[in-house]
């Protein structure tokens, strides 16, 4: 006999996928590099306090973590990081240089105790560093130095730097070699051409983020090691490239999006003219939508909306796209011969570090394989939609029903939804396996993540549709989903919420305080105040993002007030669930604050839960616990469910 499927009211279904659950299973591999013919990682390790280890694939097919805690290799460039290791195998075993995240110092692991390679500074954030790239015939690592020259979070700046492998840098500043002026305000890591005669690495300035416009600068290596008649050879205001590496013929490959869509180039001439994208947003130095081969073959990741791996063959422009079950490849390739390692995901597995043999085109998983923690029959079965928004504009949306093995609801009730909108705005939710959506989507709640217009994978016209729009394009985009579900009878009306961190908790705040169209909200550390989150220390890379996504602040003061959630807290009427890190840089604590102290004695239920040690994005296992908790704790409340075993979130007035 079959199991018995009961019926029960929506948000009542009982699940195996428990908050702790999801939390040991947040996070994903990252940075994967060849060291030798090793495959390296780095890999999230929650329930140790967030941090992230990195994890060695031995020849016999053995993983082992390298780094013990509290070692966590993670760097803070730009707060948001990049690659921060990178190896060699020589005669005695593996060199590795890493960043290490508490004190963002450069260190040399060789086996034993890793020994730093980088001084401290005490002014300010310190010196940072990332996107590391070893020569070992000038016994040197070339990466990006973030130097602090004051106590405020602009007070920085940042070069191309050449740090001894010696050792003789630990004390003193002056033995790191600086290669460039610091002329421009942000850099990546040099790539060094075959011939060792050339560098080239990308470049912008305030108040262009990455994606709006950067140069790619090219220079002439002397025998010396230092770099001469730096120019920019590509790119512009108005051109993001998004990554530079060299052939191995020692042509210059590059990803622009000058046409409106990130495609390949070798020494300017187009590879594969096609609209998708094979390049994205650079919110960490150092990403890789594309790795070289050694026969002159490129793999690639690319797609709209979705991404794939493929091999791009330069002199027919035709790229073979790997076979297997992943419907997306995180911008994370290194290569090494024939072999691309790449980190894939499915709406049935979650992220894992797949090896391609460029020969045969066919990939296997070689670490931090997908297992499935519970029954897969409980994920979620998510649909790839497309709405209709204000004035007929697309509007791009994965929609995750409720689904549960043994549970269906009454005839006549619809599902509550969450609306989920995306952090950056410049970025956008992919279609993978979520144990967080899972939680709520087995309980009997909906989930519909909206890649609203400004989201990545579908074009620099569609990503534009958010420039001096932020706080209205992103909210109406996410409301017309809700609202076309709703009429659809997919989703209750009356049953309808909104959830989303940073840039999303903007947008879930601002959607409170303007539309009317949620039932209830979960704002996680979010902007607020715009005016403040400017003019009071976000910080340096994103401190004029709004000049793009709102308009100049010197021309439209006004705009800024008439958007911003804590000039208009009298208008939300709606009950909210606010969650904020207290050792949030880029959102800080203030912003939640000031908002709170607007809501006080307008007798709007809502909870504040502030978590010491937590940053911008939750990291620690117990933090992921009570935010999952508390959430659906609010969502009982509001909307009349009744989820077994979950702690009751107290709502103050």
């Amino acid at each position: 006999m079959g199991d018995i499927v009961q019926t029960l009211a929506y948000g009542s279904w009982p699940s195996p996928i428990d908050a702790s659950l999801a939390a040991a299973h947040d996070g994903h591999p990252e940075y994967v590099g060849f060291v030798g013919d090793e495959a390296w990682w780095t890999e999230p390790r929650p329930t140790e306090g967030g941090r992230r280890t990195l994890v060695r694939r031995r020849a016999d097919g053995s993983e082992e973590s390298v780094l013990p805690a509290p070692w966590n290799v993670r760097s803070r460039v730009i707060e948001y990081g990049g690659q921060p290791w990178a190896g060699t195998m020589r005669e005695d075993g593996p060199l590795i240089v890493f960043v290490n995240f508490v004190d963002q110092r450069l260190y040399a692991y060789e086996g034993g105790e890793p020994r730093p390679l980088t001084p401290l500074s005490l002014v300010g954030g310190g010196l940072r560093w990332v996107d590391p790239q070893l020569h070992l015939e000038r016994g040197e690592v070339w990466c990006v130095l973030e130097e602090f020259t004051g106590d405020g979070p602009t007070d920085v700046r940042r070069v191309v730097a050449a740090v001894p492998l010696d050792g003789s840098a630990e004390q003193d500043r002056d033995a790191v070699r600086e290669l460039t002026d610091g002329r421009h305000q942000f850099v990546t890591g040099p790539r060094v051409s075959p011939d060792g005669r050339r560098a080239a690495w990308l470049a912008w300035d305030h108040p262009r983020m990455p994606w709006d416009g950067t140069e790619l600068m090219l220079a002439d290596v002397a025998g010396d090691g230092t770099l001469h008649g730096a120019r920019s050879a590509a790119g512009g205001t108005d051109e993001s490239i998004a990554q530079v590496d060299w052939a191995a013929d020692g042509s210059l490959l590059y990803s622009s999006d000058r046409t409106g869509w990130w495609n390949l180039y070798r020494d300017g001439r187009p590879l594969c003219r096609r609209e998708e994208e094979f390049g994205g947003p650079l919110w960490k130095i150092g990403r890789r939508w594309f790795a070289p081969l050694a026969d002159g073959l490129i793999a690639v990741v690319h797609g709209r909306g979705a991404t794939a791996l493929g091999i791009l063959d330069p002199e027919t422009g035709e790229v073979v796209d790997t076979a297997g079950p992943w419907t997306e490849f995180a911008s994370n390739l290194a290569a090494n011969g024939s072999l691309v390692l790449g980190i894939a995901a499915s709406p049935r597995s979650a992220y894992e570090v797949v090896e391609l043999d460029a020969r045969t085109c066919r990939a296997r998983v070689i670490g931090d394989a997908h297992d499935d923690p519970v029954d897969p029959t409980y994920y979620p079965e998510p649909q790839i939609r497309t709405f209709n928004g204000p004035a007929g504009r697309e509007i791009h949306a994965h929609i995750y029903p409720p689904h549960h093995p043994a549970c269906i609801a009454p005839g006549d009730e619809l599902p509550p939804y969450v609306v989920w909108a995306h952090g950056g705005p410049t970025d956008r939710a992919p279609l993978v396996l979520d144990l967080q959506i899972a939680y709520f989507t087995s309980r009997g709640i909906g989930v519909a993540e909206v890649n609203y217009g400004g989201s990545t994978g579908h074009g620099r016209a569609y990503r534009n549709r958010l420039r001096e729009q932020w706080g209205v394009v992103d909210v109406e985009d996410c409301a017309a989903v809700a609202l076309a579900l709703a009429d659809e009878g997919t989703a209750d009306r009356d049953r309808l919420a909104i959830r989303g961190g940073s840039a999303g908790g903007w947008t879930a705040a601002t959607s409170l305080t303007s539309t009317g169209v949620y039932a209830c909200g979960t704002i996680l550390y979010p902007i607020l105040d715009l005016a403040g989150w400017s003019a009071e220390g976000t910080h340096d890379f994103e401190s004029q993002y709004l000049e793009t996504l709102v308009g100049p602040y010197a021309e439209v003061p006004a705009r800024y007030a008439e958007r911003s959630p804590t000039e208009h807290a009298d208008r939300i009427t709606a009950p909210f669930l606010l969650l904020q890190g207290l050792d949030d840089v880029v959102c800080p604590p203030a912003q939640c604050e000031r908002f709170l102290a607007r809501m006080e004695g307008r007798r709007v239920p809502h909870a504040y839960i502030a978590f010491e040690g937590e940053g911008h994005g939750f990291r620690r296992a117990d933090t992921m616990v009570r935010v999952l908790e508390s959430e659906l704790s609010l969502y009982a409340q509001v909307f009349g469910l009744n989820p077994p075993g979950i702690p009751t979130l107290e709502l103050t007035k």
